[in-house]
């Protein structure tokens, strides 16, 4: 293979290196944008969501703790140690978890 035959070849390897450097650098372009767009929606977090988004926690959380309430009282275990097997009396772990609250 002649001198000049070679440099051509890696003549088109380095276009084609380049011409994948650009691609990439559009994709990045367009990740950058997409990452700045979504910090300046996390900087317009209003106190008025955030308390929308805690209200609905706590609300879920109320939720699950009647739901345990309602298990034990029809006698049902809610301890880790035993959960969802009937029980015989009180459970002091049972009872020690619905204290928490």
């Amino acid at each position: 293979m002649k001198l000049t035959e070679k440099l051509i070849k890696i003549e088109n390897r380095l276009n084609e290196l380049i011409a994948e450097i650009e691609e990439l650098k559009m994709q990045v372009y367009v990740l950058e944008e997409e990452n700045q767009k979504l910090k300046m929606e996390a900087c317009q977090y209003t106190e008025e969501k955030k308390k929308a988004v805690e209200d609905n926690a706590q609300r879920i959380l109320g939720e699950g703790y009647d739901n345990l309430v309602r298990l034990y009282e029809e006698g049902f275990h809610i301890c880790h140690l035993h959960f969802g097997q009937t029980r015989q009396g009180d459970c002091l772990f049972c009872m020690g978890f619905l204290r928490k609250k």
